[in-house]
């Protein structure tokens, strides 16, 4: 073979085997949307752009920080959560992973779990090991919580416990920082509280509400921050948002840098460029009517 065409060749031959495929997606559980022309769709928000999810992939594993935004009751978004932390730790081994459904006072529960299944002896009532809590439905967190309590990367609690969310309620301590407190996102923050409860709750119990959620989200960005490189950290939508979640909280941390966000969304409810940097559309659950619930409780 010609020597000149012998290095690029090498290097093509390289860079190929350097490139690792996506593993299979799973299939999609939920029922509605499935003949939406976006179900399956992966957005970049800035550009526009469709990626594949390789690409995505790609883009991803390059972040010292992903964010992953859910919907908590559709099986698709746990399903595509699992998916890419596993694809990911093969492209980057090491860091952490973190969950909001996981309080302080469960960690040392979690970390006995995860060094009880490094010797082989994973629990098998993890339920009751991990002091997992009931209104996490364990059927659609089970096999990722599972997953991960087997991994060497440290499964970390980035939530409040009851206790702090008790405390903030009754006496609201003062948030720092000038992207978390400024005055379009406590608004929009306050609107969602008072639609989120279809106008039930009275005004006087608005301000306590909104002191917990921006300290849930203050939380879950010094977990954040704090955890081992590269991090994952797993939590519901509102959560997510870049303009009015944990990525603000973030900013005043100083610790915004390099941070993606992936929002996991039902076809039929698009994401705004400013709320995330890509969206991932999956089928959607059917609608439930929950302020009908609500009121029928009065």
């Amino acid at each position: 073979m010609n020597k000149a065409l012998l290095v690029p060749l090498l290097a093509l031959l390289a860079a190929c085997q350097g490139q690792l495929a996506a593993p299979p997606l799973p299939a999609w559980q939920s029922p509605e949307g499935r003949d939406n022309a976006e179900l399956g769709v992966i957005r970049d928000l800035r550009s526009g752009d469709m990626l594949s999810p390789a690409r995505l992939l790609d883009r991803l594993a390059a972040a010292p920080r992903v964010l992953i935004g859910e919907q908590h009751d559709n099986p698709d978004h746990h399903a595509l959560e699992l998916w890419l932390v596993r694809a990911l730790a093969e492209r980057r081994p090491g860091g952490s992973v973190l969950l909001e459904m996981l309080n302080p006072d469960q960690q040392r529960a979690v970390s006995a779990s995860q060094a009880a299944a490094a010797k082989g002896e994973t629990p098998t009532d993890l339920i009751g090991a991990l002091h997992w809590q009931p209104g996490w439905d364990w059927s659609q967190y089970g096999p990722l919580v599972t997953w991960l309590v087997k991994q060497p990367a440290p499964l970390l609690a980035a939530n409040l416990d009851r206790g702090e969310i008790i405390g903030i309620y009754r006496s609201a301590p003062a948030l720092q920082g000038p992207a978390s407190t400024a005055a379009p996102v406590r608004d929009a923050l306050l609107q969602d509280i008072r639609d989120s409860h279809c106008g039930l709750l009275p005004d006087s119990q608005l301000p306590p509400m909104l002191a917990v959620q921006q300290q849930r989200d203050r939380r879950m960005a010094e977990r954040f921050k704090a955890a081992p490189a590269p991090a994952v950290l797993i939590a519901g939508g509102f959560h997510a948002r870049r303009d009015l979640g944990v990525p603000l909280h973030l900013q005043d941390l100083d610790a915004a840098q390099g941070l993606k966000v992936v929002m996991l969304a039902e076809v039929g409810k698009p994401v705004a460029p400013e709320q995330a940097d890509y969206a991932w559309y999956t089928p959607a659950q059917p609608p439930t009517d929950y302020c009908a619930q609500m009121r029928s409780m009065k």
